[in-house]
C-alpha cells in the first residue's frame, strides 16, 4: 500500500476482519480522502482451511461434503464444478433428466444467493423493510431444497454422472407454485426499491467500475456484467443443458451500484424463466439417478 507523503489530511481506516458492512471475514486497510477511497490493501485468508490438502486423501464422494461448504450461499455451484470436471475429463454422459434437475437446482441456488446479497445490501444503505421481505422468499427456497436433498443448506446433492436422488413426488408442482409466487415478489421489490428516490440517490453513480477495470481486476458474475461485459458461462461454456432454454444474459453498462442491483434483479427473473421451462419439459419418469 502506498500513501502519498505530501498529504497530511488523509485518514487510514482498518475495516475488519469483522465489520458490520462485511458479510464475511476480510480485512481492508483503507486510505480515505474525505469519502473517496484513494488506496486499499486487502488482507485475505481468514477462512482458509486447507481444502486442497484435504482433497488429496479423499475420494470424490468423500470430498463432496467439503466443497458444498466453500460458498454456503450457493452450494449447488461448488458441487457442480466439482462433478463437471471429472465428467468432462472422462467423457461421462449425464442423463437428460439429471441435467434438467441440476439446472433447476443451480437456478434456485442463484436466486437464494442473490436474495442474501440484496437483503443486507439494502440494510447497509438504510432500508430495513426489504430485508424481511427477502428472507420470506429464502425460507420458501430452503423448503424446496430440504424436500429434494434432505438439507436446507450445504446439500451434498450432485454426483458424478447425475444427482444423489430424483425429485420427490409433488416437488415439481410445489416448485412451479413458488415460481409464480416469486415473480409477484419481484414486482414488490420494484415498488419498494427500484423506484424509490432515496434508494436511487444513494446508489446511482456510486462505486463506478468500468469494463476494462472489471476485466483487469478479475471480476466475474453480476459484477462483471454490470460493467458492460456480456459474459455468462451458461452461454459461453455451454455446460449442462442451458442451450435448450430461452433466456437472456442480464447486463448493464453503467458500472455503478445501481447497475449491479439491476443485474441481479434481472437475473432472478431470468432464473425463474429457466426453472419454469425445465420443470415443464423435464424428460423421463421418476427414477434413482
Amino acid at each position: 500500500m502506498t500513501v502519498p507523503d505530501a498529504r497530511k489530511d488523509l485518514l487510514v481506516v482498518n475495516m475488519g476482519p469483522h465489520h458490520p458492512s462485511m458479510h464475511g471475514v476480510l480485512r481492508l486497510i483503507v486510505t480515505l480522502d474525505g469519502e473517496d477511497v484513494i488506496d486499499c490493501e486487502p488482507i485475505l485468508g481468514y477462512l482458509h482451511r486447507g481444502m486442497e490438502k484435504i482433497a488429496e486423501n479423499r475420494t470424490i464422494i468423500q470430498y463432496l461434503p467439503y466443497v458444498t461448504r466453500w460458498d454456503y450461499l450457493a452450494t449447488m455451484f461448488t458441487e457442480a464444478i466439482t462433478v463437471n470436471a471429472p465428467e468432462e475429463l472422462g467423457n461421462i454422459q449425464v442423463p437428460k433428466r439429471a441435467s434438467y434437475i441440476r439446472v433447476i437446482m443451480l437456478e434456485l441456488s442463484r436466486i437464494a444467493s442473490h436474495l442474501l446479497w440484496l437483503g443486507p445490501f439494502m440494510a447497509d444503505i438504510g432500508a430495513q423493510t426489504p430485508f424481511f421481505y427477502i428472507f420470506r422468499e429464502r425460507e420458501l427456497l430452503y423448503d424446496l431444497f430440504e424436500a429434494a436433498t434432505g438439507m436446507r443448506m450445504m446439500h451434498n446433492y450432485f454426483r458424478i454422472g447425475g444427482v444423489a436422488a430424483d425429485l420427490p413426488h409433488g416437488w415439481i408442482d410445489k416448485c412451479l407454485d413458488f415460481c409464480d409466487y416469486f415473480l409477484t415478489g419481484v414486482v414488490e421489490y420494484q415498488k419498494l426499491i427500484t423506484r424509490n428516490p432515496i434508494f436511487l440517490e444513494r446508489v446511482e453513480g456510486v462505486g463506478f467500475i468500468g469494463g476494462e477495470e472489471a476485466i483487469n481486476w478479475g471480476l466475474s458474475g453480476p459484477m462483471l456484467r454490470a460493467s458492460g461485459i456480456q459474459w455468462d458461462l451458461r452461454k459461453v461454456d455451454r455446460y449442462e443443458c442451458y442451450d435448450e432454454f430461452d433466456w437472456e444474459v442480464q447486463w448493464q453498462k453503467e458500472g455503478d451500484s445501481l447497475a449491479r442491483y439491476l443485474v441481479r434483479i434481472g437475473e432472478m427473473t431470468e432464473s425463474i424463466k429457466i426453472i419454469q421451462q425445465a420443470l415443464e419439459g423435464i424428460p423421463g419418469d421418476l427414477m434413482k439417478i
